[in-house]
């Protein structure tokens, strides 16, 4: 076998990525102006939750009733996203959604929680997306500083616990937690 002809892992060539596949699903002006009222009204503490709202159904997102968006929640695209009532989304939250994200009804996401659709294929030569959509079903928390990668299902009613790392389907009832730290003697460290 001729291994010049098979793409070698972390082996690219950045400069050649051309983002092939990838649809922004909005036009310049609207990326645009987006990143512009997020930047300047959407994210600032003073901006009250219930414009928060509204600017994100402005911009396409499906939005529920009684939705609660607290300040400095960064959102890519409001046009890839679907939020369920009673939701709420707690402040320094990132939801970084290159692709659809689900998020259905009387579900918590705690502060500083990152939802990413977006990943690169390692065995391309010129690293490119491999992008895949997140859907949060019901009456899920996922709490502070967890995270929550491309592909993800999340069942209803379950528990993702603070700074856990999602990468897999959570059937529904689902609790999972990060691993506790060990705690040491003074003397054994």
């Amino acid at each position: 076998m001729d291994n010049s002809e098979t793409p070698t892992p972390n082996n690219w060539n950045l400069r050649e990525f051309t983002g092939i596949g990838y649809d922004k699903g909005g036009s310049k002006l609207r990326q645009i102006t987006w990143m512009l009222i997020s930047g300047t009204v959407f994210t600032r503490w003073w901006c009250p939750a219930s414009v928060r709202v509204a600017i994100l159904r402005r911009f396409g997102a499906r939005i529920g009733d009684g939705v609660l968006i607290r300040h400095r929640v960064q959102i890519h695209w409001p046009w890839k996203l679907s939020i369920g009532d009673g939701t709420w989304i707690g402040e320094n939250t990132w939801i970084l959604n290159l692709e659809d994200v689900q998020i259905g009804n009387n579900v918590c996401i705690s502060q500083s929680v990152f939802i990413c659709t977006g990943s690169h294929d390692r065995k391309s030569p010129t690293f490119e997306f491999d992008n895949a959509p997140i859907l949060i079903e019901d009456n899920v928390w996922i709490a502070a500083q967890a995270t929550v990668l491309r592909g993800v299902t999340i069942g209803a009613r379950s528990t993702v616990g603070a700074r856990v790392l999602v990468v897999k389907d959570l059937a529904q009832e689902s609790i999972v937690t990060a691993p506790i730290g060990i705690l040491h003697k003074e003397e054994t460290i």
